[in-house]
């Protein structure tokens, strides 16, 4: 199999080492807007390098990975799903809704195949806590708790660029929301925080942000997330129902310490990115989509999935922005 990668930066710089090292890949083909970037990529992997997506699309692959700046996922999708070719895509689809909903047209009217980056998908712990709500361990399940801190604020080019911090951040969560729980979100009450660096202000962005989530069966759900958690990366998820509750991503390498006397003491190695913590979960993730091009799998996480996520993040913004609680049914694309 031949593969197109567009984007050499953090996530396609990995996404390169994972693709070159699989046994049904058998050429690698890169591109980015930094030749330079690429053609070091391309040398470390074994790669070719090239000038431009449009070389990626006409070098013969069976398909491509998405990794470019998110400004570009929209137009890339269509020219995929244009040439026939099935395209994995790191989220979002686009910036917007309207750019989303033009998207996910353009694929499903070509019968495209669109495999959308939720990495979470494929950790192992989120695993365990989706068979656990789904097969009854918990008990009627009442209220949840998401956590997405970042070690520290991303480059002050990035944040006009990535949506803000509910689409960019929280997404994840959001759709973890869905995934584990098998619910739908009903109802959202947002609230943002920019008291950090000038940065976010001058973007209108946040870089702490909360959402009081309620499901479409009552359930309540709290997701925080914030850009200054200089403790380490802390991506957890807490479920509590009638009979139990468990934690995901609560272990030696979480980046919290207990107050209590005898709690545990603070981990000798916190986790200090996503790369780190989610390594094993962005290799099956880019597993299933090769079996999804060879016929052998599933899309384990289409476009439609990727929407229901956006439209979260959407009614947050709104919710954010008007200081009032917001109904999903408020926001287009249902």
């Amino acid at each position: 199999m031949r593969i197109g990668l567009i984007g050499t930066g953090r996530i396609g710089s990995f996404h390169a080492g994972v693709l070159s090292r699989h046994p049904s890949v058998d050429a690698l083909v890169v591109t980015d807007t930094d030749p330079a970037r690429a053609a070091e990529v391309a040398h470390r992997t074994g790669a070719g390098a090239v000038g431009s997506a449009t070389e990626v699309f006409g070098a013969g692959v069976d398909a491509v990975v998405i990794a470019s700046a998110t400004a570009a996922h929209a137009e890339l999708i269509g020219r995929a799903a244009r040439a026939g070719l099935p395209a994995f895509c790191e989220k979002p689809v686009a910036l917007d809704l309207a750019g989303t909903l033009d998207a996910l047209r353009v694929t499903q009217e070509a019968g495209s195949v669109l495999q959308l980056g939720f990495m979470r998908r494929f950790d192992a712990g989120y695993t365990a806590a989706r068979a656990a709500v789904r097969g009854g361990e918990l008990g009627r399940l009442h209220t949840v708790r998401t956590v997405t801190s970042d070690p520290a604020p991303p480059p002050a080019a990035y944040l006009p660029l990535s949506g803000g911090l509910y689409r960019d951040c929280l997404i994840h969560d959001f759709d973890m929301v869905r995934w584990v729980t098998g619910r739908e979100v009903r109802r959202v009450y947002a609230t943002g925080s920019d008291g950090g660096p000038p940065m976010f202000r001058e973007a209108g962005d946040v870089d702490t942000a909360a959402a009081l989530l309620t499901l479409d069966d009552g359930t309540l759900v709290t997701a925080t997330a914030t850009r200054c958690n200089g403790a380490g990366y802390d991506v957890r998820m807490e479920l509590a129902g009638e009979l139990d509750q468990i934690a995901v991503g609560l272990d030696d390498r979480t980046p919290l310490t207990s107050a209590e006397p005898q709690g545990p003491a603070a981990p000798a190695k916190p986790w200090p990115g996503f790369l780190e913590r989610f390594a094993p979960a962005y290799e099956a993730e880019l597993d299933a989509f090769v079996r999804l091009v060879r016929g052998e799998a599933a899309n384990p996480c289409d476009g439609r999935e990727a929407l229901h996520a956006l439209r979260v993040a959407e009614a947050c913004e709104v919710s954010r922005r008007e200081r009032r609680p917001v109904e999903l049914s408020e926001i287009p694309g249902a």
